[in-house]
């Protein structure tokens, strides 16, 4: 994926971002906490924060967090969303270029964007700005796609209007995990998580992501007609519901 694409793509749908999209599991930062050791005294780099969604868990756990994000919109969101965190620091910036301080922090994260990195020069970022012994910590909410009906159509509704939805589906980025932390060991782990909506909340859920074609878009009208058929035919008492598995994979790089 084209750096300058990843960056941008987002830009139009923030607003549906920051209302639809989920959170994280506290599962995951237990994890973090009990297997590599983080405390409140932690200093976290979250990169690729976005509106913040994985940042304001980390504030809340009283680390420190510098959240690196190159894109306005989503960076200025962010900043209005944890204004009431004195620890957090929004920086402009990427995974390849943070422009943090070498050996400055003890943990560097990525929620929902690491497939978008250059894996050779983010790694290589990484190692530099993460103290002796640091940890890199990636995460993703995969939405399972066939255990209910509705979740099956509407995974066909993505391959059907989606604009390039097979190439960044989660099976093709989590397998890549591998190659941020080669030659070093990581560890997985995987929780379950759940949202459920009405069809305003469906159809927010749908237009957040980047692949959803927005109204400029030839097929965004049939896309909506069909997202709203499906709804129909699957809803229970008005509500519609999306499983993810949330896949927590963290490991020490190596030089």
């Amino acid at each position: 994926m084209p750096a300058s694409n990843a960056t941008t793509r987002f830009s139009d749908r923030v607003e549906n971002y920051v209302r639809y999209r989920p959170g994280y599991p506290p599962e995951a930062l237990q994890a973090l906490q009990a297997e590599c050791g983080l405390t409140p005294a932690h200093i976290v780099a979250d990169i690729a924060s976005g509106t913040g969604i994985w940042t304001r868990t980390l504030l809340e756990n009283g680390n420190p967090v510098f959240g690196v994000e190159p894109n306005p919109e989503m960076r200025e969101a962010g900043e209005r969303l944890l204004a009431s965190f004195p620890n957090f620091t929004s920086v402009a910036g990427t995974a390849e270029a943070t422009t943090l301080a070498s050996e400055s922090v003890d943990f560097a994260t990525a929620a929902q964007a690491a497939h978008w990195f250059d894996r050779e020069h983010a790694s290589r970022e990484f190692i530099r700005i993460l103290k002796p012994g640091g940890w890199l910590a990636l995460v993703w909410n995969e939405r399972v796609t066939d255990s209910t009906p509705f979740l099956r159509d509407y995974e066909n509704l993505l391959l059907t209007y989606g604009t390039d939805y097979q190439d960044i589906r989660h099976e093709r980025t989590t397998a890549e995990v591998n190659q941020f932390f080669d030659p070093a060991p990581f560890h997985e782990r995987v929780f379950d998580l759940r949202q459920e909506f009405d069809y305003a909340g469906i159809e927010g859920r749908l237009l957040s992501s980047s692949y959803a074609p927005g109204p400029e878009y030839a097929q965004h009208a049939p896309m909506l007609r069909e997202l709203r058929r499906i709804f129909d035919a699957h809803a229970v008492d008005g509500r519609a519901a999306f499983d993810y598995k949330t896949r927590l994979y963290f490991g020490r790089l190596s030089e």
